[in-house]
């Protein structure tokens, strides 16, 4: 969940004599208001937690967005059943001061940075104990000019030239037909703001989006790094001629700075100094060549979106243990997608990224739903990282031999 959504979380911190209890539902809210909170976790029951009868075990929570806005989602887990049930932020944390103690003894904060514990006696004592994550850097003082997520302007005249919105009464709004691709840009522009600042970036930005087809996406990086006073230097890198004329066709109409589109194939691209490397929906091996091209060229981040993945496939020789599983044709292609994007992963990792792999937007907005995120480690979590290579190396030869794999594309352009 991106920071903006939980600021009004933020109160005044409690007194460093206050309550366990009350640190650390402060500690709650900071986690969730600065983007940092991961699940948090309520255990040691000693009554019925959500009053239906029944013995609940505990309650995991954590942070979504629902509809558009965000909410604290409880599962709570019985013997025999798990419910889950939805909350506005404030009614959530409510929720949570009220359990904290009363109907559970413990409570297990995890954040990005920190793991938080909280428990309670059964004679009433309260102990609160914070422990920092191995490799995990602190996370920055909130600044005035950091860059933030802000959501993009529909009544920007690029988005009328590209067919994404038209006039209704006069006002700007989304054609129909378009409102999941809308969502699509928007959570993209959501998941590179949080990149920006976890790699500290400062103007000018330099962008290449490889595959920029109609260049949806590239206007969007361009619009929200120009709001956000980031000087944008922006390349759209495309194999058909005629959308790199239509969108250089748009600049020139809008009379846009610090963008433009060229035809040209990320396989043959010749390496210059990037901030950020944008990838999505490159054909089976060109992700590869777009993850090369992201490393070498310096970028201190990397997103990329996969798909088409047919390189290991073909490869593939089954452990006999799973070769019942396997032996359908869904759950083999499954198979060699999973273990396709894990060892990128893992080789980002070993050039000193930190790395993940998420689903980015619904499967009911697209199937090509997967993205690699990488931002280049920094001080504390770079050296932990480098420390790690031999162990990530390890783990790609490992995952290699289990499957018989020969080769991966990334690992030979790395090696060459």
């Amino acid at each position: 969940m991106a920071a903006p959504l939980f600021t009004a979380l933020i109160t005044p911190p409690p007194a460093a004599t206050a309550p366990a209890h009350e640190r650390f539902l402060h500690l709650v809210r900071l986690a969730l208001a600065g983007g940092q909170f991961g699940k948090l976790l309520l255990s040691g029951p000693v009554g019925h937690g959500d009053g239906d009868g029944e013995d609940v075990e505990r309650l995991t929570v954590r942070a979504i967005e629902l509809r558009g806005e965000p909410a604290l989602t409880f599962l709570w887990r019985h013997r025999t059943k798990d419910v889950t049930k939805n909350h506005a932020p404030e009614a959530g944390l409510a929720e949570i001061a009220a359990l904290l103690g009363v109907r559970f003894r413990n409570a297990h904060l995890h954040t990005a940075a920190e793991e938080v514990q909280f428990a309670v006696s059964r004679k009433g004592r309260e102990t609160l104990r914070v422990t920092r994550v191995e490799g995990a850097e602190p996370p920055a003082p909130a600044a005035h000019d950091k860059a933030k997520h802000r959501p993009l302007e529909m009544a920007h005249p690029v988005w009328s030239a590209l067919g994404l919105t038209h006039l209704v009464k006069g006002e700007p709004a989304l054609v129909p037909a378009m409102a999941r691709k809308w969502k699509q840009i928007n959570r993209f522009v959501e998941i590179l703001s949080a990149a920006v600042d976890e790699a500290g970036l400062a103007g000018p930005v330099r962008v290449a989006d490889f595959g920029s087809g109609k260049g949806y996406l590239t206007f969007a990086v361009h619009d929200w790094l120009q709001a956000s006073g980031l000087d944008p230097r922006v390349t759209g890198i495309e194999l058909r001629d005629d959308m790199v004329r239509l969108c250089n066709a748009v600049i020139e109409g809008e009379q846009l700075a610090g963008i433009r589109f060229d035809q040209g194939d990320v396989r043959t691209q010749a390496v210059q100094p990037l901030d950020v490397m944008i990838a999505l929906h490159a054909c089976d091996i060109a992700t590869d060549h777009a993850l090369h091209v992201g490393l070498q060229s310096g970028a201190r981040i990397i997103m990329s979106s996969p798909c088409c993945h047919k390189e290991l496939r073909p490869q593939m020789t089954l452990p006999a243990v799973l070769r019942p599983m396997l032996q359908h044709g869904i759950h083999l292609g499954q198979e060699a997608e999973m273990v396709t994007d894990s060892l990128r992963a893992l080789l980002l990792e070993s050039e000193g990224y930190r790395t993940q792999v998420f689903e980015f937007i619904a499967l009911e907005h697209t199937s090509k739903n997967k993205m690699i995120l990488a931002v280049k480690a920094q001080g504390a979590a770079a050296a932990a990282l480098a420390a790690r290579r031999p162990e990530l190396l390890a783990q790609i030869a490992e995952i290699k031999r289990f499957y018989g794999l020969r080769e991966q594309r990334l690992e030979q352009l790395l090696a060459a």
